[in-house]
């Protein structure tokens, strides 16, 4: 007779909730998907970046900043700061139906503190996750997009990315 094996104990669900640390990224979406994996195109649709100029807002979380480094010659991004982020919502926040985004001062400085410290979401103020952005004013980088950040517009670029979305918006 064969020794009865117990079985392994059911692994936790973790959820996806942002730590109050984590830092709020703006990714924004740079090239074209003409000729890329099928890997990379269904990462794309698990960031929901769809298109060139699309960006969307993620917590600095791991599973999050796997998805970053896989597409990171596709993409740029960094830290957003509270003004750019009301900013771009107040600009580029579209409801469903695309109507603009109708909150007074008040409800989008609470609307904003809490996508910050990570107690929100965009689509818990019924605001669509992607916001659909420009090509930004007075061109990229030093007129390339295929080389990094210093020198092109891929790849991280910190607090800077404020500056971008501005032009952008």
């Amino acid at each position: 007779m064969s020794p009865v094996k117990k079985a392994a104990p059911a692994k936790k669900a973790v959820a996806k909730v942002a730590a109050p640390e984590t830092k709020l990224l703006a990714v924004i979406r740079v090239r074209g998907g003409f000729k890329m994996r099928k890997g990379f195109k269904d990462t794309f649709i698990m960031m929901r970046l769809n298109q060139k100029h699309h960006c969307v807002l993620l917590h600095d979380l791991p599973v999050n900043k796997g998805m970053i480094l896989k597409l990171q010659d596709y993409i740029t991004w960094g830290e957003i700061d509270a003004s750019t982020l009301k900013a771009l919502i107040a600009k580029r926040g579209r409801l469903d139906g695309n109507k603009r985004v109708t909150l007074k001062d008040k409800e989008l400085d609470s609307l904003v503190s809490d996508l910050m410290s990570g107690k929100k979401k965009l689509i818990d103020a019924g605001i669509k996750p992607v916001l659909r952005l420009s090509p930004p004013s007075k061109g990229w980088d030093h007129g390339t997009i295929k080389l990094r950040y210093p020198r092109g517009a891929l790849g991280p670029r910190g607090s800077e990315v404020n500056e971008l979305l501005k032009r952008m918006i």
